[in-house]
């Protein structure tokens, strides 16, 4: 069945992870209030928490004991592989936040950041559930679910001045990044691979049709 193909913990735990996922959400929220630097002194030290306590497990026997007793029964095969040493998703998350916000202008970071959460939630839980129809490396199902539920971050996120060209090259990059969430498998993780999709694909197309338009959010912090 293509909806659990790739799947490697069962689908009550996928509900749960999920769960956790959407406490990320909190990230672009907090961000569209706060500054880049304010935002890069909160994150950089809870990406090295999350990489030393990350990559401890595989060294060090009582943050292993720790880690797995906490986090085990969420974990994909391949976050468990002591051979490959893999990161796991949260710490994923942590890495592309620093990066899309030391990359990207504001209005990419929250509308890229958010269509990471909503939509990997909606094709992993939709995808698991009701993918029936095999498209690219997963289910036309949940690149479906991922499109649509993204797009609806789309009609929400904030915009520069807000014209209906915004909000379509918004649905393009979206469907660019449904297509990078479907083939993101194995060490292309999805929680990097979807914002600097979303993220870069906007940046060319406000370049192509707004030349001389500042990518700064009004009235916020930047």
């Amino acid at each position: 069945m293509v909806a659990s193909e790739h799947a490697t913990i069962d689908y009550q735990s996928e509900v749960l992870r999920k769960t956790i996922h959407l406490c990320s959400l909190s990230i672009p929220v907090i961000y569209y209030f706060i500054t880049k630097e304010l935002a890069l002194k909160i994150l950089i030290p809870l990406l090295i928490l999350s990489l030393i306590i990350d990559l401890g497990r595989y060294y060090f026997k009582p943050i292993q004991d720790f880690f797995y007793n906490l986090f085990g029964f969420l974990l994909r095969r391949h976050e468990k592989d002591h051979q490959k040493k893999n990161l796991n998703g949260a710490t994923y998350v942590l890495i592309s936040a620093v990066l899309v916000i030391l990359i990207f202008p504001k209005v990419f970071v929250v509308t890229s950041f958010s269509v990471l959460i909503i939509g990997d939630i909606a094709a992993a839980l939709i995808g698991r559930k009701y993918g029936r129809r095999k498209f690219l490396l997963k289910s036309l199902e949940g690149t479906l679910a991922f499109f649509f539920f993204s797009c609806i971050v789309i009609l929400f996120t904030p915009k520069i001045e807000g014209n209906i060209l915004e909000f379509i090259i918004g649905f393009i990059s979206v469907a660019v990044g449904a297509i990078a969430e479907n083939i993101s498998i194995g060490w292309a993780d999805d929680n990097l691979t979807i914002p600097i999709t979303v993220g870069l694909t906007m940046w060319i197309l406000y370049s192509i049709l707004f030349p001389h338009m500042p990518l700064i959010l009004p009235n916020v912090p930047n």
